[in-house]
């Protein structure tokens, strides 16, 4: 397909609004808070578009209709498993957040723990986020603009995007990226939804024609326990593990509920956040799987999406979606550029240097984002060699961060647990994890990686109260536990925790209404 003028017009649009909005943005002044936590002023709506927006990339966009082409809707239990997570840290993890004014994630395991524990926190979360999140992110959109662009080759594509989102991160911080990542999310919904309804169409807007012709097990989310793609089991005890690593811990994503100007904020912009994690299913992996009647002789499962739109989406449309895309692959990168900055200058550089003032902090964060920015352009071709985008992304997380999970649960309930067993726990569960990695590349285990992602998180946790028990360990002192009474039940709103157990048994009803 080659685009239509109006389609370059719509595309031209777009970039032009992300700059002006970006140049307004960029006149605030640029202390630590401003850049990393956006002066702790975000409200709800933009909390919870941005949150959904950073998500929107490889993992959505790309990676959900090409896993539901090639194996069926399951993969949209990921979305609604993050549903839950969210309204979970809405309830009892953002009170937390917000109630000690954290800058970062891991500074709660140096509150809870030591040192020790955040800086190993931080450096996982950094070298995911960058190998990972804008790594991935970058390759999703090269790959795209490469379809339509047939001439592009994809490392200069990679680096030019980086270029592009690095820039205006490191010139507007948080406060860019998430103001722009509301305009990003509402053109990727319009875009998403209206090819969602040019797919639908093809099947005369009649559900018995979908059913009829793609087959059952396409058609389900919850799977026999011997699926390839996603068993019933690994949705059962993986996805929750790896869902609250990504929503709740993951500071290229939690970044939006420590820039929240209150409590009622974080809540609301997260239950927002929970609302909108519902419609992929219908917006991208319903039509994904409805490509496989259209679409059957693909032969990558990450160009359904992009493919889409070239044979359905009418001109000017096509322009829309494709500036969708683009929007897409941005706010992944400039949140995880954004995310893995602040994790750099204030868990590692500024415990070294507390001689800097605010403003040499904004100075080098912006400089760090930058290098990340380097950096992950010079990786992101690399992923061409794996397999497919969206089993890069999830089995990568699936033997990383099981054991940083067990650690914050274990630093949430437990009073007992020191420091140095959790340190030593953790780092156990990680050399369990690389065993194995070893052992599943090797064909030696056989166990599907959400189903390992749940084990390695229990024997993560076993591992550290063993550690506890065996008295070798200091304990923890009383004054260090995280829960309180008052934290486990906050005084949200009634109104609100209402919303939130209605929104849990909506997402509950459709898992029942697709099995």
């Amino acid at each position: 397909m080659t685009l239509a003028t109006l389609d370059y017009v719509v595309i031209g649009g777009y970039f032009a609004v992300l700059i002006a909005l970006c140049l307004r943005v960029m006149r605030r002044s640029p202390d630590t808070d401003e850049l990393f936590l956006a002066g702790r002023s975000l409200g709800p709506a933009v909390i919870g578009l941005s949150l959904f927006a950073s998500n929107l990339s490889s993992t959505t966009l790309i990676g959900l209709p090409g896993a539901a082409w090639q194996s069926g809707i399951s993969v949209a239990n990921y979305e609604w498993m993050a549903a839950l997570v969210l309204l979970f840290t809405a309830a009892f993890v953002a009170p937390v957040f917000v109630g000690r004014r954290l800058t970062t994630v891991p500074e709660l395991l140096e509150q809870r723990f030591d040192s020790r524990l955040r800086k190993y926190l931080s450096a996982t979360s950094l070298f995911l986020s960058i190998v990972l999140d804008t790594a991935g992110s970058l390759y999703a959109g090269a790959l795209v603009l490469m379809m339509f662009f047939p001439g592009l080759t994809l490392g200069p594509t990679c680096a030019a995007m980086a270029v592009f989102a690095g820039v205006y991160t490191a010139a507007g911080g948080l406060r860019a990226v998430a103001y722009t990542d509301v305009l990003q999310s509402l053109v990727i919904l319009l875009g998403s939804a209206i090819l969602a309804v040019l797919v639908f169409q093809q099947f005369d807007y009649d559900w018995s024609q979908v059913s009829g012709a793609v087959d059952a097990g396409h058609l389900s989310l919850l799977r026999p326990l011997d699926d390839p793609a996603l068993p019933w089991l690994g949705t059962l005890i993986g996805l929750p593990v790896l869902g609250f690593y990504y929503w709740t811990m993951n500071q290229y994503v939690a970044q939006r509920l420590l820039g929240a100007r209150d409590l009622e904020a974080a809540a609301r912009g997260a239950m927002l956040a929970a609302v909108l994690k519902l419609l992929p299913l219908f917006l991208m992996v319903l039509p994904g799987a409805m490509a496989i009647v259209l679409l059957p002789d693909l032969e990558r499962a990450d160009t359904v999406f992009p493919r889409l739109i070239m044979e359905y989406a009418p001109a000017g449309l096509a322009g829309l979606m494709l500036a969708g895309l683009m929007a897409a692959i941005m706010s992944s990168v400039d949140s995880a550029l954004n995310s893995a900055s602040t994790l750099l200058m204030v868990d590692f550089v500024k415990p070294r240097r507390p001689g800097l003032s605010t403003r040499q902090i904004a100075r080098w964060g912006r400089i760090t984002t930058l290098t990340l920015m380097l950096l992950a352009a010079l990786w992101a071709p690399a992923i061409d060699r794996f397999p497919g985008l969206f089993a890069y992304l999830q089995q990568t997380f699936a033997y990383v961060t099981p054991p940083l999970v067990a650690a914050f649960t274990v630093a949430f309930c437990s009073r007992r647990v020191g420091a140095s067993a959790a340190l030593w726990g953790v780092a156990g569960g990680h050399l369990v994890s690389l065993a194995c990695f070893i052992a599943a590349q090797s064909g030696w285990l056989q166990l599907h990686f959400t189903i390992v992602a749940g084990l390695l998180y229990g024997i993560t946790i076993v591992l550290i109260l063993c550690l506890q028990a065996s008295g070798r360990w200091e304990p923890a002192s009383p004054s260090q536990a995280i829960f309180s009474e008052r934290s486990i039940f906050p005084s949200l709103p009634r109104r609100l925790r209402l919303q939130m157990l209605t929104l849990a048994a909506i997402t509950l009803g459709l898992v029942i209404l697709f099995n």
